[in-house]
């Protein structure tokens, strides 16, 4: 399913129409962010998002992670494992695709053993007796059954909050001041354009503001110069993959968006290979769809021919939210 444009560019008469529900869900969501969330014994990390829709979550989950086992420490991951028929507590294992846990956790799992949950606090207590002594959530900031020892959230600074209206007028899965209140730290994943409002109310309530960007993997974008690009996404903003591109000076001659975790059909993959094959183009695509289509039986001649393109963060100013991390992790 696709977001609404209304929600990110505004204008039309459906946020107003719409306003009633809105107010009704802030309500609620803000009750239950406000609900004190039971400890599991071990400290938890969390990596949420202000609203529906991805802002760099996964990546900066995978960058936690890999700061925690730098330190000596043993994360296990959490996801609800959005798109995944399990509802678990399941350990994530190699013989799983992204129909049965979900796309992220697959890409979690790489990094950290990874737990797919819809119940957070069972998968927390999972993880907990398999052996983690720290859990990072992706995503859950609004889930109210763990209590979180730090809470990190992630907020795209092209598309901020949208129209600033909650669901479902608006992007907000809960009042903008509340959750704010809620956080110790923001990260702003590129650049400041349409996250003003964000940026305001965090220095209003003294939160610590940091800075992210998304790079692309070198290797793969080496392999894509030289040639006439095809590039296709089904995450919740393929624009940015396909601006990163774009940035690196990527022959990008087509481009197909498909919604966020979609579900690739072997008709859609046959008519990306044809479109390929026709107009002589080399195929390129996320993590997160190259995981979706391995589960796919009709997809080994798509991936035969893809050219993944993985990104990774980096934080500014970096030393510092290390140390709020590692000193909430230690306490």
């Amino acid at each position: 399913m696709r977001e609404p444009q209304f929600w990110w560019r505004g204008g039309g008469a459906a946020p107003t129409l719409l306003a009633p529900l809105a107010a009704l869900y802030g309500a609620i969501a803000g009750a239950r962010l406000a609900r004190a969330g039971r400890t599991v014994g071990i400290p938890v990390v969390c990596v949420g998002n202000l609203t529906v829709g991805g802002a760099g979550k996964t990546p900066t989950a995978l960058w936690i992670g890999r700061l925690l086992i730098e330190a000596g420490r043993r994360p296990f991951f959490l996801s609800r494992g959005y798109g995944g028929r399990l509802a678990g507590p399941v350990l994530v294992e190699t013989r799983h695709h992204a129909a049965d846990v979900g796309d992220e956790p697959l890409l979690l799992a790489r990094v950290a053993p990874t737990v797919v949950a819809r119940d957070r606090w069972s998968g927390a207590v999972t993880a907990r007796d398999a052996g983690a002594d720290v859990i990072v959530m992706d995503d859950g900031f609004q889930n109210p059954s763990l209590h979180k020892d730090f809470s990190l959230l992630v907020v795209d600074g092209r598309r901020g909050v949208g129209n600033g209206r909650m669901l479902p007028a608006g992007p907000l899965r809960a009042p903008l001041t509340n959750q704010i209140a809620r956080a110790h730290a923001l990260l702003i994943v590129g650049a400041v354009s349409g996250a003003e409002a964000v940026v305001t109310e965090a220095r209003a309530q003294g939160l610590p503001i940091f800075h992210g960007r998304l790079e692309a993997e070198p290797k793969a974008l080496d392999r894509l110069r030289g040639h006439k690009v095809f590039a296709f996404a089904g995450i919740a903003d393929p624009e940015k993959f396909f601006a990163t591109l774009q940035e690196a000076r990527i022959d990008v001659r087509l481009r197909c968006a498909f919604p966020d975790h979609h579900p690739y059909r072997g008709a859609e993959i046959l008519a990306l290979l044809a479109r390929a094959t026709a107009d002589g183009l080399v195929l390129a695509t996320t993590e997160k769809d190259f995981v979706r289509l391995a589960g796919v039986p009709d997809a080994a001649p798509l991936l035969e021919r893809l050219c993944v393109v993985p990104v990774t963060l980096s934080v500014t100013p970096m030393q510092e939210l290390q140390s709020m991390l590692l000193s909430a992790v230690a306490g």
